[in-house]
């Protein structure tokens, strides 16, 4: 047996590696672009362009399904925090469009993505869903019982996280997720109290005006 028997098994390896690293990389390119497509579908949510939201959601799951497809064999891959962290913004897109277009919100099987990335997800729909509050609150300039509806939707998905006492090994991180929804749902709901208070203010000087005014009348 000579050292040139070497040669064989490692030029297997080598070849592996090398087609397993060109899996990589295209992987790495498609989560950088599904985030992209993400981010540009929040964007037309909080816009109201709900015909270019359906349009990225099903580019989303084209991207998305594509992806997997590529790294179906290579579990290593799947698991990496690059292609879970596309997933866990494909979650986000879905479910911020379900809740506030009063849809059915998709299951982690609907959307193929693990447990994990779903509540991540969820989380960070929830947080997204500030921003349409206060966007609410200034095109109404008054307090909304949409935004209220929004809140609960908050809330309930807070109640539901902090159910979930796992390692951040199996969670992704889900304990630090859930602490930052607590501080913008904690936010939220002063910026909404603030606002009825406000509200109520001006129905009650509203009242009061007409009073006088009636009373000067007669």
């Amino acid at each position: 047996m000579t050292t040139a028997n070497l040669n064989a098994p490692l030029e297997t390896v080598r070849t592996e590696l090398s087609t397993k690293n060109d899996i990589r990389d295209k992987t790495l390119g498609r989560s950088r672009e599904l985030i992209r497509h993400c981010a540009e579908c929040i964007r037309a949510i909080h816009r109201r362009e709900w015909d270019e939201v359906d349009r990225k959601l099903s580019i989303i799951t084209e991207a998305a399904a594509a992806m997997r497809a590529d790294i179906q064999v290579h579990s290593d891959l799947y698991y990496s925090g690059y292609t879970q962290d596309a997933l866990k913004e494909v979650v986000e897109a879905h479910v911020t469009s379900a809740i506030i277009r009063e849809l059915p919100i998709p299951s982690p099987a609907q959307l193929q993505v693990e447990g994990a990335a779903y509540l991540n997800g969820l989380c960070e729909a929830a947080t997204e869903l500030r921003r349409y509050i206060l966007d609410i609150m200034r095109r109404e300039n008054a307090h909304s019982q949409e935004a209220e509806r929004l809140l609960d939707w908050m809330d309930a998905i807070y109640d539901q996280m902090v159910t979930f006492d796992f390692p951040d090994a199996l969670t992704g991180g889900l304990r630090r997720q859930t602490d930052v929804l607590r501080g913008v749902l904690e936010r939220t709901r002063g910026d909404l109290t603030q606002s009825l208070r406000q509200q109520k203010l001006q129905d009650a000087l509203a009242k009061f005006e007409t009073r006088i005014l009636d009373n000067d009348n007669a």
